[in-house]
């Protein structure tokens, strides 16, 4: 609204000053610190209220060192992530923009699955949450709004074959770009020099008209995507700041491949997909990194809140939505690796135990205990060594990932 609002003061009263609002950089570094500000300060207020309602973690004893104690702390903490989320991109963000708001119904579709999750573990007592069915209902239900959204929204197109383009000098003098928008069912392959994969030649065996039905595989992919790295995150999150932390990690990366896909010189320089529009999205993921960065304030350990499924839930969602507008969703398995192995890891344990226990008739483990954090608490490791190094993981994965930009 502030952007909108300066924007009216710079054209109607040439307001010096207010064109800064205009630059995605600007809004995004204010975007940034406002969501801290917020997850920082109303965060205390939030948990202090969650304490008063008695939202209190239930804590299974698992044995793992520690763990006890946790018992009563308040949880269903992802509402300081999405409040300090929220109202910053509310005021500074372009709102018509198709990107945002497909971001902003990520943020409050999962958010509600993930509360709604909390809300009957907390106080309908009981521990087994929202069905596993309803969850996957909700998240595929989203998938297919993205995925429909990302295809048949006329403003979503991206622009190949960058130095052939068409210069039209404007009234005012401006220089405007143009190439050629169209849409597509491309993506990014990393590694490779042609790095690109169109998902509509999966149903090339139709025959000459297959594109006309690539939307399918394209909304399928959305979907699987959502789907895993939303249960990636919430199986990421059993100890104090490991999920927050990772993601914020994943998040920061996300918002330079964002802004470079927006910035149609960088996009060249670089020889990626240039995706008109989608910078404004980085005004969105930095908000969205603030308020991680915040919520660590109060979820390193010892936490004094747990995210719940209100948070986790709704940090896969976004992570994935984001990687998938800006064709970048091939690198989550080493962008968000943390999550994969996560996830693998309790495939892994499942897996390997039901056919031991066919096999052999006793069940056996490849892990001491499973998602994989948790093994290593087994261990006997501390969790704050075991997150600090779950991050120091996040980060070497994230500069492999911004270095698929020139490495092919």
């Amino acid at each position: 609204m502030l952007y909108y609002l300066f924007q009216y003061l710079e054209e109607q009263f040439k307001l010096t000053g207010a064109s800064v609002f205009q630059f995605i950089t600007f809004r995004a570094a204010i975007a940034f610190v406002l969501s801290l500000l917020i997850s920082m300060v109303f965060g205390k207020r939030i948990i202090n209220f969650l304490r008063k309602q008695q939202v209190g973690e239930s804590v299974r004893d698992l044995g793992l060192e520690g763990q006890v104690e946790k018992a009563g702390t308040p949880t269903m903490g992802g509402i300081i992530i999405i409040m300090a989320t929220l109202i910053p991109v509310l005021l500074l963000s372009k709102l018509e923009n198709v990107y945002i708001i497909i971001l902003l119904i990520t943020t409050v579709w999962m958010g509600l699955i993930g509360f709604t999750d909390d809300y009957i573990k907390v106080f309908k007592k009981d521990k087994g949450g929202l069905k596993g069915r309803f969850k996957v209902i909700g998240q595929v239900g989203l998938g297919i709004i993205v995925g429909s959204m990302l295809y048949f929204h006329p403003d979503v197109t991206i622009k190949e074959q960058l130095p052939v383009v068409q210069q039209i000098v404007q009234e005012d003098g401006k220089i405007q770009v143009f190439g050629d928008a169209h849409k597509s069912t491309k993506t990014t392959i990393p590694f490779l020099k042609d790095n690109e994969l169109d998902y509509a030649k999966a149903l090339s065996f139709l025959g000459d008209n297959y594109k006309a039905y690539g939307w399918i595989v394209f909304i399928f992919v959305v979907v699987f995507l959502i789907t895993a790295i939303s249960n990636g995150a919430n199986l990421t999150d059993g100890i104090d700041g490991l999920a927050a932390g990772t993601s914020a990690i994943m998040v920061i990366t996300l918002a330079v491949f964002a802004w470079v896909s927006g910035n149609i010189i960088f996009a060249d320089y670089l020889d990626v997909m240039y995706i008109p529009m989608s910078g404004e999205m980085t005004v969105f993921i930095l908000a969205f990194a603030g308020a991680l960065i915040g919520f660590l304030w109060y979820n390193t350990y010892p936490a004094q809140v747990f995210m719940g499924d209100t948070g986790s839930l709704t940090i896969g969602g976004i992570i994935a939505v984001i990687a998938i507008a800006i064709r970048k969703e091939l690198l989550l398995p080493i962008l968000a690796g943390v999550f994969v192995v996560e996830n693998l890891s309790v495939m892994i344990q499942v897996g390997y135990f039901k056919y031991t226990k066919k096999k052999f008739g006793e069940g056996r483990r490849v892990f001491k205990m499973a998602p994989l954090h948790h093994h290593y608490q087994k261990l006997k490791y501390h969790e704050s060594k075991i997150v600090t190094r779950f991050w120091i993981v996040g980060i070497l994965l994230a500069v492999l990932t911004i270095v698929t930009l020139k490495l092919r």
